[in-house]
């Protein structure tokens, strides 16, 4: 039976739900899964996956299992770093890669398996984007996790680019911009963690963002 370590290292993530569905999924093929939130939990196996990490993983993890999976939302090298999916969104792209690839030692610098390309409509807030996400990880790593022999490792090429950790500086809406010059940033709002804030008058104001199906559903 292959064993199977799924590392979230934020039990706060956005994709706890969907770790836990993944989990559920490759039980059902016979594999040993285990959900883990720290990387030193981890127990040797044949496959672990990284998801949604914040922190860098260690070669004292990476050497106990024979494959290191990771799905960063880029088209490797392209976008290395930190919240890609945000950045891109921020850019005004509607069509996002997620890379499937081996981690290594340096950070979003191993060889890929597997590429795929997610379509956005422009009008998706985030947990809406993190859903369509979610569900094309958990995709990908059912098909690696089946038949990983199948998969060949590719060497990244091309300019690489880096993406910063966001910060609450980012978070900031220019008042003196319409909202339609700033709907994207809207779009990738974190209502509860890191909402959208803006200065006026020596005060500090926050925002919130919800669509009208969102709103219905509360």
């Amino acid at each position: 039976m292959i064993n199977i370590t799924i590392l979230v290292d934020d039990e706060k993530s956005w994709f706890i739900p969907y770790a836990k569905k993944l989990k559920t999924n490759l039980e059902k093929k016979n594999m040993r899964v285990s959900l883990i939130h720290d990387q030193n939990q981890a127990k040797a196996g044949e496959i672990s996956f990284l998801l949604s990490c914040s922190k860098i993983v260690g070669n004292k993890f990476l050497e106990k299992f024979d494959h290191n999976i990771v799905v960063h939302a880029s088209d490797l090298p392209q976008g290395k770093g930190f919240t890609p999916m945000k950045w891109q969104i921020l850019e005004g792209k509607n069509e996002i890669v997620l890379t499937l690839f081996e981690a290594v030692e340096q950070v979003d610098a191993g060889p890929y398996y597997m590429k795929e390309t997610i379509v956005f409509g422009g009008t998706e807030l985030l947990d809406e984007i993190q859903k369509i996400m979610g569900e094309k990880i958990i995709d990908m790593c059912e098909r690696y996790a089946a038949e990983p022999e199948k998969f060949y490792a590719q060497r990244q090429q091309g300019e690489e680019s880096f993406y910063e950790r966001f910060s609450e500086a980012d978070d900031e809406i220019d008042i003196d911009r319409t909202i339609r010059e700033q709907f994207n940033h809207f779009r990738i709002a974190d209502n509860e963690r890191f909402p959208l804030w803006f200065m006026y008058q020596g005060k500090k104001y926050y925002i919130k963002i919800y669509n009208q199906e969102q709103k219905e559903g509360e």
